[in-house]
């Protein structure tokens, strides 16, 4: 999934060891989005991710993320965990502009006119 918004905040790096012993690292960042009502997402970059990306307060971006679920001890809890984010030009275009095409369009064939002949034959197998 993808979103584009502004960075609004950025945490500090949380990092620890897991219970199998192996260390861990995440970033977690506050988006706003760039919608006619803006909404605030609040995401993170786990592992080598956590410093692959070097965002700050203010740069435009779009998140590339994944939502993910997990249990622990009867209740659910929801992570947007972000794989990839790329950087908006604010100075670029919006879009880049359509193609010009002069020429007119193809006319379109008119459909074959249906046979009107009418003729009733004898054996014509119709009730009336």
């Amino acid at each position: 999934m993808e979103v584009k918004g502004k960075i609004i905040q950025k945490f500090d790096l949380q990092s620890g060891t897991s219970k199998a012993g192996n260390p861990w690292k995440k970033q977690n960042y506050l988006l706003e989005t760039l919608d006619s009502f803006p909404r605030k997402i609040y995401f993170d970059f786990f592992g080598d991710r956590a410093d692959q990306f070097n965002l700050n307060v203010g740069d435009m971006i779009t998140l590339s993320f994944d939502i993910e679920c997990r249990e622990y001890q009867g209740r659910y809890y929801t992570d947007i965990r972000g794989w990839k984010a790329e950087k908006i030009d604010e100075n670029a275009p919006a879009t880049a502009p359509a193609p010009i095409n002069d020429a007119p369009p193809a006319p379109i064939p008119a459909p074959p006119a249906p046979d009107m002949n009418f003729e009733q034959t004898q054996e014509d197998d119709l009730p009336f």
